[in-house]
């Protein structure tokens, strides 16, 4: 089934010239392409705190624990709740990680738990009375919808908020850089004290589940803190038009590939330094990776993304002697032939390296502040979007691609009437503009369409392209829905990793070997990598109408539901038998992994077999670069265990499915 909904705009929350950790610069591509070695990102060695201080952090951690549980027989608001769990949270993992990386991490983990002492004793009424703080820093958490876990962020207010009740505030996210010593404690105690007296914005800053340079979860956290601050005391303060995004290092990476593929969520975005390619940003890459890696460099390499440009104004900022300087070069270079109109500054600071000062912050600031007084148009007359995979802006929204991973255009107009699009490797499009509640004339591609387009559609209507025509797929009601074959469309497209940006639960095998060893590990790294537990359940506890992503470990025999989704996967696979793209493997030393839609739901969802993240912990640990996916939709893997990794295997085949969510026919 395929569900046509009204488009929801993220609204995206901009980053202000504020705090931010920077990472060490990565070794990039010498001028004559001499590679040289990349930067060890491993934490500090650990300072333990010594036994008073423990004994404090561990009577204080038992506090907190019963101060929460009394809360939760109160039964007070789940948001108002998780802005107290959060603190024991932060206590308890820098505990349990041994995450002692700084001098002060024994300091910091009493702070929190002083802090969330204090609010536990303010929570008792069931109001979240801390949020209304202007001028002051204030911790906030939202429960993801990911995984069920509890993530923090910080919001910074201007001393006069609140005095008018009717205005709408500018908005700023701030993306952190690389710190090898965050932890939720760090981020905690190094949120606090007064705002600056002529803050005119709303500071928002994320944190992004750690050090993951905004991908996958940490991509998903950026846009779930926005709308936890919108959806409460920051309701209805915020211009939507005005937000900002901006981050520095890591953080002005994350700026450069969301700011970029989602143009429409900001009105200026300001990247400072980070990474923009893949390829001559990573040392000692090979030059040409296997095809299926290849192609899912694209979803994050932002420089596939520049011509967006003409949607989203670009203020750059980088260091003169800075490596990282190359990731503004990269984009001012790939607009040089691009004869469309479209805002891009790069602030270059002489003589200056991996750092922004404040005097750069300053005229950094002066730049977004152009755009951001203007706002954001978000019913522009023309929209030309870029994009490798489907994407949304303003009011085009890319459902599918005719070729996943291959450059796709649409450049729409409306005037008088008329709808104009002109579309290349484009396959569905759905079009929301509040001029559409009346009779509009469609052309695509030189094409009249006739819609269903009115009053009753909500300013809606999909076109699909079959064979060489367009066609309303938009049907009578507003939210209908249709039965086709399953195509590659917006959340539904692969690769495997992408299963682990929205909510997913876990299904583990009944007995042991490479699958439990796989389970493991993958809980073990999304513990301590992406700050939240796996939601491990029984088949009987499974519940397909609530349009999880389902993460199925072991094989027929070891996991029912496994047993129970073959019939409509790809492949077969038995105790005896393993065919996969048409080539026949020894099930008893392969294993089959891969992504498909979930057949055993109409709901949007995947259904996973034998696979957390493709990349593994020594990626975590190295350049965030290097979290681009491994095996892309499908592999046959031979497992290769080890004493120190008894989850290693190796990769016999690895591809990517087709437009169709088939194997590609072979040539």
């Amino acid at each position: 089934m395929r569900l046509f909904l009204a488009i929801g705009l993220f609204t995206g929350i901009g980053a202000t010239v504020g705090v931010s950790q920077p990472d060490t610069a990565a070794a990039q591509e010498k001028k004559d392409d001499k590679k040289v070695a990349q930067p060890k990102f491993d934490p500090p060695k650990p300072t333990k705190p010594d036994e008073a201080t423990l004994k404090q952090i561990t009577e204080k951690t038992e506090q907190l624990r019963r101060a929460v549980a009394a809360l939760k027989e109160k039964k007070i608001p789940g948001d108002v709740l998780v802005e107290v769990e959060i603190y024991l949270k932060a206590a308890e993992n820098i505990v349990r990680f041994e995450e002692w990386y700084h001098a002060n991490s024994g300091k910091w983990a009493l702070t929190t738990l002083d802090q969330g002492l204090a609010r536990a004793k303010q929570a008792e009424g069931g109001k979240a009375v801390w949020r209304d703080a202007p001028g002051r820093w204030v911790l906030r958490a939202y429960r993801s919808h990911v995984d069920d876990s509890i993530q923090p962020y910080a919001v910074l207010l201007p001393h006069d908020y609140g005095k008018d009740p009717n205005k709408k505030w500018r908005l700023d996210v701030v993306l952190h850089g690389r710190d090898s010593s965050l932890t939720e404690a760090k981020f905690i105690a190094t949120h606090g004290g007064a705002a600056p007296k002529d803050l005119a914005y709303i500071q928002l800053e994320v944190y992004g589940r750690g050090n993951n340079a905004y991908r996958w979860a940490g991509e998903t956290d950026v846009f779930e803190a926005m709308r936890a601050f919108e959806g409460s005391s920051g309701a209805g303060s915020v211009n939507q038009n005005r937000v900002v995004l901006r981050g520095f290092s890591m953080g002005g990476a994350g700026a450069w590939h969301i700011g970029l593929r989602h143009p429409s969520s900001f009105c200026v975005i300001g990247p400072g330094a980070g990474f923009t390619t893949t390829h001559g940003y990573i040392a000692n890459l090979p030059k040409h990776l296997p095809e299926h890696q290849e192609k899912c460099l694209r979803i994050y390499d932002a420089i596939g993304y520049a011509e967006n440009a003409f949607n989203i104004p670009v203020v750059a900022y980088s260091g003169e002697k800075d490596a990282q300087k190359k990731a503004a070069d990269n984009i001012e270079n790939a607009l040089k032939g691009f004869k469309e109109p479209h805002e891009f500054k790069h602030l270059v600071a002489p003589g200056l390296e991996h750092q922004m000062p404040k005097e750069w912050q300053g005229k950094a600031e002066v730049e977004y502040r152009k755009f951001a007084d203007k706002g954001r148009n978000r019913d522009p007359e023309r929209i030309r979007f870029v994009t490798y995979t489907a994407g949304l802006c303003d009011w085009i929204d890319v459902r599918a691609l005719a070729v996943p991973y291959e450059k796709a255009v649409v450049d729409a107009s409306y005037k008088g009437g008329v709808f104009t699009i002109a579309t290349t490797n484009v396959r569905t499009i759905c079009v929301n503009n509040p001029d559409l509640r009346q009779k509009a004339v469609v052309n695509v591609d030189g094409q009249r369409v006739e819609t269903v387009a009115g009053k009753d559609t909500l300013g809606m209507f999909a076109v699909e392209k079959v064979g060489q025509k367009w066609a309303d797929v938009s049907a009578d009601a507003p939210f209908s829905t249709r039965c086709v074959p399953a195509i590659k469309e917006s959340g539904l497209e692969g690769p495997i990793d992408d299963a682990f940006r929205s909510h997913f639960v876990v299904v583990g095998p009944a007995a042991g070997g490479y699958p439990a060893a796989a389970l493991e590990q993958f809980a073990a790294l999304w513990d301590r990598y992406f700050r939240g537990t796996l939601f491990v359940t029984t088949e009987g506890k499974y519940d397909p109408d609530r349009g999880q992503n389902l993460v199925l470990f072991g094989d027929p025999q070891s996991n029912p539901l496994i047993a129970k989704v073959l019939p409509k996967l790809p492949i077969t696979w038995t105790k005896d038998k393993l065919v996969v793209n048409g080539t026949e493997y020894d099930p008893k030393i392969h294993v089959p992994v891969l992504i498909y839609p979930n057949p055993l739901t109409d709901k949007f969802s995947y259904v996973v077999i034998n696979s957390g993240h493709t990349f593994k912990e020594a990626d975590l640990k190295g350049t965030n670069a290097l979290l681009y996916p491994r095996l892309g939709d499908w592999a046959v893997i031979k497992p290769a265990p080890t004493e120190k990794d008894p989850a290693a295997y190796e990769v016999v085949a690895a591809g990517l499915f087709d437009e169709n969510w088939q194997f590609p026919k072979k040539k």
